[in-house]
């Protein structure tokens, strides 16, 4: 079972008052509806009861904190991948004769590419 939870903020001519510490900006905003089960939807709840705040503000640092996540993922995935393209690479035999060297009393340097 679901529950909807609709995203609404303080509108204003479609624009939303957000406090960064003490300046309050304007920004314009667009709600969201989005389907949680209600499990989910509960702790959004009793979050937003504990720490005396909105169920939008909840699920906007929420969301927040996972697209920053995403996009630091993408970041390194690229980096990772510019490695690679440009030969920067370790051997697997050398990292997991390394890896299995951790648990020996004289472990192997750490291999370098």
């Amino acid at each position: 079972m679901f529950w909807t939870l609709r995203i609404d903020l303080i509108r204003i001519n479609h624009y939303d008052w957000t406090q960064f510490g003490t300046e309050k900006t304007v920004m314009k905003s667009k709600v969201l509806t989005a389907h949680l089960p209600l499990p989910l939807a509960k702790k959004v709840d009793q979050l937003a009861l504990r720490l005396e705040r909105p169920r939008g503000w909840i699920v906007k640092q929420a969301l927040t904190a996972w697209i920053e996540q995403e996009e630091e993922r993408t970041r390194l995935t690229r980096e990772a991948l510019a490695d690679v393209d440009a030969g920067r690479v370790i051997d697997h035999q050398a990292v997991q004769a390394w890896a299995d060297s951790l648990e020996s009393g004289k472990p192997l340097p750490i291999p370098r590419g």
